[in-house]
């Protein structure tokens, strides 16, 4: 497995990310430890090397499951985990971006898992409420005090990100240098204003939900599809069941399944863009590992592209239609873009 420097930053972290969302088998359908275990291993003996887990993710359990798998295998992995969702549904300090929630919470996990430090801290969601000011100092706070070592944030509209990340720059603390969002064939609304954000401060993007919940697993493409997917997820509307036939299309002309495909086409729309994969089987990550192997003909990628297309809207569509009335004949020149 290939490994790529976290943003701008020396830390490596691998092409494809191990999720723990379903490290527990609190609150629904998740995996034991022992499942969890062999999940790990088998993640490790790919070549991965980073795990993504947060706070509230099974009541807790997945950071406590991480804090009994690690022990002898901390150095060797990068270990990232979140906060902002709330700690005690009681208390109204127990949830948001605050500073005493960022310090309790954070304490919290580090308990949970065992060490002394998380190699990623990520804001879970845009806490509205909260200054982003607050947020950025007591995120550089931590890290000052070694128990972080680099912050990026799940969840937030382009323009925060951007923000924090300027007064970052203006005040010397640390920024935020990946992004978490949704992203795959039937979600591609990033591609609007946070991956060109991304791409233009030189993010990281950790994609979560690559398979859409289940959705593009295969499941969906046959004559009798279940009645839910995994995370919840709705029948297929008609455009998004045109998609899943179209993966599976894909899938057959290829030689492999529906979610490789799709887990395929979100690696290969940026270097920049890690799939988080989860799995509640150790041969759900075999599967879905199995993207790695060898990439997608463009001319199947392109085919896809052009299937789960999304208008990108205003002001996207506007500037670019309006390229000639701005730039006159100078429009069609290949100047190239900053």
């Amino acid at each position: 497995m290939r490994h790529r420097t976290f943003g701008r930053s020396g830390l490596r972290i691998s092409e494809a990310i191990l999720g723990t969302m379903t490290f527990g088998e609190q609150g629904g359908v998740g995996a034991p430890l022992e499942e969890c275990r062999r999940i790990l291993a088998s993640y490790l003996d790919a070549g991965g090397t980073t795990i993504d887990t947060a706070s509230n993710y099974r009541g807790g359990a997945a950071e406590e499951f991480l804090g009994d798998l690690l022990p002898g295998l901390r150095d060797r992995v990068v270990l990232g985990t979140k906060y902002t969702v709330t700690r005690d549904a009681s208390d109204p300090n127990a949830g948001g971006s605050s500073r005493r929630n960022l310090r309790a919470s954070l304490d919290q996990s580090l308990r949970r898992l065992r060490t002394d430090r998380v190699d990623i801290l990520w804001v879970h969601m845009w806490d509205r409420y909260t200054p982003i000011e607050e947020t950025m100092r007591a995120l550089d706070d931590a890290v000052r005090a070694g128990k972080v070592l680099y912050v990026g944030i799940s969840d937030a509209p382009a323009w925060i990100v951007s923000r924090a990340n300027t007064l970052a720059e203006w005040r010397d603390w640390s920024p935020f240098l990946g992004i978490q969002v949704p992203y795959s064939l039937l979600t591609r609304d990033i591609e609007r204003e946070l991956l060109p954000m991304a791409d233009d401060l030189a993010m990281t993007i950790a994609a979560w939900s690559p398979l859409a919940g289940g959705l593009l697993t295969g499941k969906y493409a046959t004559s009798h599809p279940p009645t839910t997917a995994r995370l919840g997820t709705p029948q297929p509307t008609q455009r998004e069941q045109a998609i899943i036939q179209a993966v599976a299309r894909a899938a057959a002309e290829t030689g492999r399944t529906p979610a490789q495909v799709a887990l395929a086409w979100v690696a290969s729309r940026s270097h920049a863009v890690h799939p988080i994969l989860g799995a509640r089987t150790v041969d759900q990550l075999t599967e879905s590992l199995g993207y790695l192997d060898s990439p997608l003909p463009q001319e199947v990628l392109d085919r896809l592209a052009a299937e789960s297309r999304i208008e990108r809207g205003f002001p996207a569509e506007f500037i670019e239609a309006n390229q000639s009335w701005v730039f006159g004949a100078a429009a069609n020149l290949d100047v190239g873009t900053y």
